[in-house]
């Protein structure tokens, strides 16, 4: 069968409308058909077409619209009667958004397919807090790794051994529901009890919060704040900076109020 439409795997970055890539609300704005996750901010959602089907395909732990197994063969099947079909991602569809699998599921089935990056969370929560990534005085690396371990996985564990000693700045994505465990295992890899820890939770949205630690203490401060996910960890001296940058924050973001 010949296909006339086309899937498009955007990134809605982290929440912030105005991190939303031009290419990407231009998209919103004439699809036909969008499927959207979970995390996509409400001004995000609110510059889709008025006129265009709207399907929530979110996960948050425990909590699914829809399966996985479930959201590809949905793509192909909106690709057969709708021009334009976007897959509405947080964040970068590529960065731990499992964007990679669908394309490659897509090409598979003959269905035309384009990816539009987004601004990750990973990047953005953390300028928002006022954390740099890389300081020439504190971090000249940085590994991104998620925390999120699920059951019946098909890729072996995160190495934290490696992790602990691959670079100066560690950001953990979806870390919070196993953060005893993240900070045990760097811990045991040699990682300092007393080097920084920053999570951010909502990060770029009007809601940021940030919560300050160390790997010996986060933990405990968890606990004791409920501090509870969506949030980013990072991991290294640069969140020493935070103290001094983090007024350096943009103003509340406003509500999306057209084109």
């Amino acid at each position: 069968m010949q296909h006339t439409g086309k899937v498009y795997l955007v990134g809605a970055g982290p929440g912030d409308p105005g991190l939303m890539t031009l290419k990407g609300k231009t998209l919103l704005e004439c699809a036909d058909v969008v499927v959207y996750d979970a995390l996509v901010s409400p001004q995000v959602l609110a510059m889709i077409n008025p006129q265009a089907e709207q399907i929530h395909a979110g996960k948050r732990r425990g909590k699914h619209s829809l399966m996985q197994e479930e959201i590809t063969p949905l793509l192909i099947e909106k690709a057969k009667t709708a021009a334009i079909v976007v897959r509405l991602k947080g964040g970068d569809p590529f960065m731990f958004g499992r964007g990679g699998e669908e394309m490659e599921d897509l090409v598979k089935a003959g269905i035309a397919v384009e990816v539009v990056p987004g601004i990750t969370s990973g990047i953005a929560a953390t300028a928002y807090a006022g954390i740099p990534l890389t300081h020439r005085a504190y971090s000249s690396s940085v590994t991104f790794v998620t925390g999120h371990e699920g059951a019946g996985k098909y890729r072996p564990a995160v190495n934290w051994q490696a992790i602990a000693h691959g670079s100066e700045t560690i950001v953990v994505y979806m870390g919070i529901h196993n953060l005893p465990c993240i900070t045990e295992q760097l811990r045991l890899a040699g990682v300092n009890v007393h080097t920084p820890v920053a999570l951010v939770r909502w990060g770029t949205r009007a809601e940021q919060e940030e919560l300050i630690g160390t790997l010996g203490t986060i933990v405990h401060q968890v606990e004791a704040a409920n501090f509870e996910a969506p949030a980013i960890a990072v991991i290294g001296a640069v969140v020493n900076l935070h103290e001094i940058l983090a007024g350096c924050r943009p103003a509340a973001i406003a509500p999306y109020s057209g084109k």
